[in-house]
């Protein structure tokens, strides 16, 4: 595996999950290198820093601009996303108040859904933070997550 130290800004954009270990937690980070939104890009990242965990966990929401750094680790396969493993975690600008207050996350065994009362659609991700799909509507999760089971046998 190919790692290398990284410094990034970006928009935290799920709601942060608790990690597989003790003290550890998935999130993901929307950096975006130009203005255009084509150009975005989002990294799956995890830490295992105890006081950051408990700060994703209880204190940081979807939409807070954060400064991160840690170290980018490129998989030896290709199927796999790179990963950025912070250590460094400062919070630039925080989101408006009503980001979290009409947002619910949900668990469907091994996955987890943000239910947006702004939206019928609904994001699902597996519990380790991997992008399954957007569910048109909550009528429509369990068909998108047994679809991504047979397709990749589950939390892959």
């Amino acid at each position: 595996m190919d790692t290398k130290p990284l410094t990034v800004d970006g928009f935290l954009d799920t709601v942060p999950t608790p990690g597989d270990a003790p003290y550890t937690a998935w999130f993901q980070l929307v950096v975006s290198p130009t203005d255009d939104v084509v150009d975005d890009v989002i990294w799956s990242c995890t830490t295992s820093q105890p006081g950051l965990t408990h700060a994703l966990l209880t204190e940081i929401q979807p939409g807070d601009l954060l400064h991160v750094s840690g170290v980018l680790t490129q998989p030896a396969s290709g199927a796999e996303p790179a990963r950025l493993t912070v250590d460094s975690l400062e919070v630039l600008a925080t989101a408006p108040l009503r980001a979290l207050k009409e947002m619910v996350l949900d668990r469907y065994g091994d996955y987890v859904v943000v239910f947006d009362a702004d939206t019928d659609a609904v994001p699902v991700f597996t519990a380790l933070g991997r992008w399954v799909g957007m569910a048109d509507n909550p009528d429509t999760i369990g068909t998108l997550i047994e679809t991504h089971e047979r397709a990749h046998g589950g939390d892959t």
